[in-house]
């Protein structure tokens, strides 16, 4: 979905024929070179990640007014909520809280660095056991340093825009399209009134003693918040004149920037960056759900083969899950970004994975039947919850271990004979 959406944005072309196109792309480097190809592509991809990572930080530092201080812009993005960190409530439905992130977000990773196909992979071809484990501790110690380091970039994306001017809605293809239908007046309306808007804001925001004038910041966070409503007011003319094209520019936000405000030489490397990072998860995901597929599923129901036969198995499903891929990316939405779709759906399926790990490691009395009915009960369970909405999604990770572990005992503990 992240390549096809730089590549509509660079070439102006229909989101969907370009998610096939990287998706085949992906697929056909996978199913040539399997495992090896994506492992070495991923070492090409993480050089090319980090250096344009920090060439992109240093740019938009760079970008922001000269007399803007590297605090006054973390107090300005502050003062949108941009830097809610720490959130300290009980409220179970709030997305992001303290002792979710703490709590969810640890099951969280326990399952993804522990169980997932994606990861575990990468640690079994490792040439010994040091090597896969100095990898995984680096994986972790990694991890968080540059999750902060991304969205302290995002952050000052935000900040930059408050005083460079933005556009109403930051997909082109999509303003193009909706200019014309017969929205289109009410569509440029809005941008003439954000043009407005935006004049005034530079207003408060160039004042001297901003920063200081609690006036000017109210003022300044009241012309912010119309600016908002119209902004949401723009995606409703792209969803009602051109339902089929995505109405949700969150991801197009950074894009949009390295497109129109770094230099050209910075451009490729940038969308080289961005092209890297997502192609390598997706050659990871479909590499791993192909060997389980013929580990777990194929071998266990073929009987034994050559290795030659699993091979041609291997590429076959490699098929199968890429074109499913393709197709999931086909029908699902942005949702509010990528980031968080993509933590959504793994958060229904970890905890009730990372709970069949934790049986199979710490009650090995429990048998196979008794977990595998409980694992699917126990997804039924997360799944209502979910659609319900009871809870935050990261806490489905907590929930899902839990009533995994509850129910296979139970079950063991009602079937007296050993299931």
């Amino acid at each position: 979905y992240a390549p096809a959406i730089i590549l509509s944005v660079v070439l102006g072309w229909n989101l969907k024929i370009l998610i096939v196109v990287m998706g085949l792309l992906v697929v056909f480097y996978t199913l040539i070179g399997g495992t090896q190809a994506v492992n070495v592509t991923q070492k090409q991809q993480m050089f090319i990640i980090f250096s344009g990572m920090v060439t992109a930080f240093i740019f938009i530092v760079r970008a922001l007014p000269q007399d803007l201080t590297f605090s006054n812009a973390l107090q300005l993005a502050g003062m949108n909520e941009k830097l809610n960190v720490l959130d300290f409530s009980f409220d179970p439905n709030n997305r992001y809280t303290f002792w979710s992130g703490i709590t969810g977000g640890l099951f969280l990773a326990l399952s993804y660095f522990g169980t997932d196909q994606s990861q575990v992979q990468r640690y079994l071809s490792g040439k010994s056991l040091g090597e896969s484990q100095k990898g995984l501790i680096m994986n972790g110690f990694l991890k968080i340093p540059m999750q902060f380091f991304i969205l302290l970039t995002g952050v000052l994306v935000f900040v930059f825009f408050q005083y460079e001017k933005a556009p109403i809605h930051f997909n082109p293809y999509a303003i193009e399209k909706v200019k014309t239908t017969p929205g289109g007046d009410q569509f440029e309306a809005l941008e003439v009134a954000n043009d407005i808007i935006h004049h005034e804001k530079q207003k408060q925001l160039q004042q001297k003693d901003f920063f200081s004038d609690p006036i000017s910041q109210a003022k300044y966070l009241q012309l912010e918040e119309q600016s908002q409503r119209n902004r949401t007011a723009a995606k409703e003319i792209i969803e009602i004149n051109q339902p089929m094209i995505e109405s949700n520019d969150k991801d197009y936000v950074f894009i949009y920037f390295i497109l129109n405000h770094l230099p050209q030489g910075l451009i490729g490397l940038l969308l080289a960056v961005i092209l890297s990072a997502a192609m390598s998860s997706s050659a990871s995901e479909i590499n791993a759900l192909s060997a389980i597929s013929v580990v777990d599923l194929y071998k266990r129901f073929r009987g034994t083969k050559d290795e030659k036969h699993y091979v041609s198995a291997g590429k076959t499903f490699t098929l199968l899950w890429g074109g499913i891929a393709i197709a999931f990316a086909l029908v699902g939405n942005l949702y509010e970004n990528l980031i968080q779709l993509v933590n959504i759906i793994g958060s229904l399926f970890y905890g009730t994975i990372l709970g069949i790990f934790i049986i199979a490691i710490f009650f090995k009395s429990i048998r196979a039947n008794a977990v595998f009915f409980a694992a699917i009960i126990t997804e039924a369970i997360v799944l209502i919850i979910f659609i319900q909405d009871g809870v935050s999604f990261l806490w489905l990770n907590v929930i899902g271990a839990l009533i995994m572990i509850l129910m296979a005992y139970l079950i063991k503990a009602v079937v007296k004979k050993k299931i």
